[in-house]
């Protein structure tokens, strides 16, 4: 019993192999985003882009910052706790918005509810930028 817990246990903690890759897919038409952390760990959440007159990004994007807890300088200096920066300004974080979920009202970060956003940020910490993909399609 004790030899089948132990592998049971690996299966689930975020400790990924050095070939796997974190995937982040954002579908914008749905307001969803599905992540694929290997076979034990996939979600897919609801999650808010950008109202008319802003843009959410459209492609293939790394992780080039992380923050626990940051900040908006631009929007009134909004929380954005769990920000995981990929291009600029852009990021995907918790919100504390949480019934406009599946509804595109953000200024184009990808929002989430806050304990999705805590998750996926220690996914990406434990996979790491270049292992980890976010696609964000139309």
């Amino acid at each position: 019993m004790a030899v089948l817990m132990i592998c049971f246990s690996g299966l689930a903690g975020p400790a990924p192999a050095a070939t796997e890759k974190l995937k982040i897919d954002i579908d914008l038409s749905s307001q969803t985003m599905r992540v694929d952390a290997g076979l034990f760990n996939r979600h897919t959440w609801k999650v808010s882009t950008a109202r008319p007159g802003y843009r959410t990004p459209v492609g293939k994007f790394r992780p080039t910052r992380l923050e626990r807890i940051w900040y908006s300088s631009k929007y009134d200096n909004s929380p954005m706790p769990h920000s995981i920066f990929f291009l600029g300004g852009y990021a995907i974080h918790g919100t504390y918005e949480v019934k406009r979920l599946g509804r595109a009202v953000s200024h184009g970060c990808v929002r989430l509810h806050p304990s999705n956003a805590s998750r996926l940020f220690g996914l990406v910490k434990a996979y790491g930028a270049k292992n980890t993909l976010i696609t964000i399609r139309p």
